[in-house]
């Protein structure tokens, strides 16, 4: 390292003093366990230790992929997460277009602080209160379809109905929290321009049409990005407390099953395996994608 980048260095120490936190977070916690992942190609012993097991290869990856439970695995992920993102993706920023038309300051604070309490509500309470609204008999909203002359159906128990209560849920839980960036974005946009629109007569639709969405458009790329290298990373809290024996055709993702495999069943290697070939697929995608972008447009990740 040259002399001007060591003084640059001296002289913004306290700069890197912060930045050494959260450095030494991913090396400790993210990249040294890196080294357990070769356990997938191991027949893990705990008492022989990592090192002290024998090398199998890809026995586990074979076994994976030779299994009957692989095609329904691999079916319900991409199902749940690519509809999630389908459903999910427009609705913060549309939401955050909303918002950004209110002029009435008050009312505007109180619809975002409406939107975003739901992002703090934890998983358990979650669930809790998607099951009690869905419960059969007793539940709100099945007291509304009897009211409405509708057949009394156990939701949670539809095999059919899982991913739309999961998508849906999910995102009245996240579009308020998601939403913030849209806005922060809308924002910095040069207020000179709904000057220009308005002199020139244009309608909030024109104006939302040729100044907020083209402003929107690299966030809206590199949030689409992100979320597609998710596609194979399920929310697994949720997944598993929202399963039971009648929707588990549909409800049975990877990460349940790598749970269910290698902390419930004991079988390490087998489970790592999975886990590192949902984790090898979400990383193709991510560098697919961004390739995608960055060919037919001008923002991408890197």
């Amino acid at each position: 390292m040259s002399a001007s980048a060591w003084l640059k260095m001296k002289r913004s120490w306290e700069l890197y003093v912060l930045l050494l936190i959260p450095v030494a977070y991913l090396v400790i916690f993210k990249y040294i366990p890196m080294v357990g992942v070769q356990i997938a190609f191991r027949d893990f012993n705990p008492i022989s230790g990592i090192w002290g097991s024998p090398w199998v290869g890809l026995k586990h990856f074979d076994k994976f992929f030779s299994s009957p439970n692989f095609t329904v695995l691999l079916k319900n992920t991409l199902v749940i997460n690519v509809y999630s993102i389908l459903a999910g993706f427009p609705i913060p920023i549309m939401l955050a277009l909303a918002l950004n038309e209110i002029r009435t300051g008050f009312f505007k604070r109180s619809v975002q602080m409406i939107t975003y309490t739901p992002h703090f509500i934890s998983t358990v309470v979650m669930v809790s209160i998607i099951i009690l609204m869905l419960s059969p008999h007793v539940g709100i909203v099945e007291r509304v379809l009897t009211y409405f002359g509708m057949e009394d159906t156990n939701i949670m128990g539809e095999p059919d109905y899982f991913k739309h209560v999961y998508a849906w849920s999910g995102i009245w839980q996240q579009m308020g929290y998601n939403s913030i960036i849209y806005i922060a974005a809308l924002s910095s946009v040069d207020p000179s321009l709904y000057e220009a629109a308005r002199i020139d007569g244009a309608s909030r639709w024109r104006k939302i049409l040729h100044i907020d969405l083209p402003a929107l458009v690299p966030i809206m790329v590199v949030m689409l990005i992100l979320k597609t290298g998710e596609v194979m990373g399920t929310e697994y809290e949720k997944i598993y407390l929202m399963q039971n024996p009648l929707n588990l055709s549909a409800s049975e993702v990877i990460s349940t099953y790598v749970y269910k495999v290698g902390l419930l069943g004991a079988q390490f290697s087998f489970s790592t395996a999975v886990g590192l070939f949902n984790n090898i697929v979400n990383f193709i995608l991510l560098l697919a994608v961004n390739y995608t972008a960055r060919k037919y447009s001008e923002t991408s990740l890197w």
